[in-house]
């Protein structure tokens, strides 16, 4: 198994000793133990918490993905019409994932490089009426960062579902799911909880218990046995107590200090990665600093470089960083500054290598 001194890719980060101690320990069957059902419920509890929600917080067994095709399927009926705002390749393909639900899907794209306009999502959705309006927080190819609260209040004005992909963001930037009337905002285990990526979860709101009870979908993601779940202590499926282990030792890294304070270390974290690549002359790739996430920085491969050459001599060094996909693959290469990772002294030996190696190329 290859491990890296220095690991900065942008999930699935870095797991912490602790984290991966509460794996360790041997649990019985979660679906008879009251014990379990009390760390479920603390463990939705923290998560309400860290999204700043009255809602619901599902947590179900598989990676974020399923987070993404659950809320799906659970609250679309053929035919349903779904405005996708598209700032990069999840954002696309949420979009697409719609359609294969039997959707009627409008993607409006934006630039890879930038953030959604509000207004041109305005006038999109008021034309549309769509049941459905999705967004990506933190396009993670792109290190860009969306605007919630704008969207959320579209949603709203056109009584739309608003649906949210914030696995990459969330607990790392606030994402306030209910000031930002996020109707379902889903959570991958990751990113910047730093965990394995065996848990997706999903925030629900009252609207969209509405539309899941309506819809009725029951697959292996459906959303709708997670409403009563708890409360019946009755599970769809045998659930990964150690992962729910990991989880609560995960939340409480997290929520051991004022959340604030965790959003602050992030933004440090990327504004020291932004400002060395700046100053090697390394390109940020969104087209304006404002709009770059904390969690995960993108920037052009540097002058002269192909990623495959850039990747392998800083692996050679021991430090991992990510590539792209898609359009961007091969040009645009992505640092991963989240959860475990976001971390000053990691983050300035990841720079200190980056310009040794650019510089051993000059020399």
């Amino acid at each position: 198994m290859q491990t890296y001194e220095i690991p900065l890719v942008p999930g699935p980060v870095s797991i912490p000793a602790e984290v991966l101690d509460a794996y360790r320990v041997d649990y019985g069957s979660a679906d008879m133990e009251e014990e379990f059902f009390d760390l479920y419920g603390e463990c939705e509890a923290g998560l309400q918490k860290i999204l700043e929600t009255g809602n619901d917080v599902t947590i179900q067994t598989g990676e974020g993905m399923l987070a993404l095709w659950g809320a799906l399927k659970s609250v679309l009926a053929p035919g349903d019409r779904v405005l996708a705002v598209s700032t990069g390749l999840f954002g696309h393909g949420i979009g697409e994932m719609a359609r294969t639900a039997g959707a009627e899907v409008e993607i409006l794209e934006f630039a890879n490089n930038d953030v959604a306009d509000p207004d041109r999502v305005r006038d999109a959705a008021l034309r549309l009426r769509p049941k459905l309006i999705t967004a990506v927080h933190c396009e993670t190819p792109s290190g860009t960062l969306n605007p919630l609260g704008e969207l959320g209040a579209i949603s709203r004005e056109v009584d739309a579902l608003f649906y949210v992909d914030f696995v990459a963001s969330g607990g790392g930037a606030p994402v306030e799911v209910d000031a930002n009337h996020i109707d379902l905002g889903l959570l991958g285990s990751q990113k910047v909880l730093s965990l394995m990526p065996d848990l997706s979860m999903v925030s629900v709101s009252p609207r969209a218990w509405d539309a899941v009870e309506w819809v009725g979908y029951g697959g292996y993601d459906a959303l709708a046995p997670w409403r009563t779940a708890l409360a019946d202590r009755y599970f769809p499926y045998t659930h990964n107590w150690h992962a729910l282990a990991g989880l609560r030792v995960a939340i409480n890294r997290l929520l051991h200090q004022p959340i604030q304070q965790v959003y602050d270390q992030h933004t440090t974290a990327a504004a020291l990665c932004r400002q060395r690549l700046q100053e090697m002359g390394v390109d940020l790739f969104p087209v304006s600093e404002a709009i770059c996430s904390p969690t995960v920085t993108a920037a052009w491969a540097p002058d002269g470089w192909t990623w495959h050459e850039l990747d392998a001599a800083l692996r050679a060094r021991g430090m991992a960083v990510g590539g792209n996909y898609g359009d961007l693959a091969g040009k645009v290469f992505r640092i991963g500054h989240m959860g475990t990772q976001a971390d000053l002294e990691l983050v300035r030996r990841g720079m200190d290598v980056l310009a040794d190696v650019l510089m051993g190329r000059k020399t």
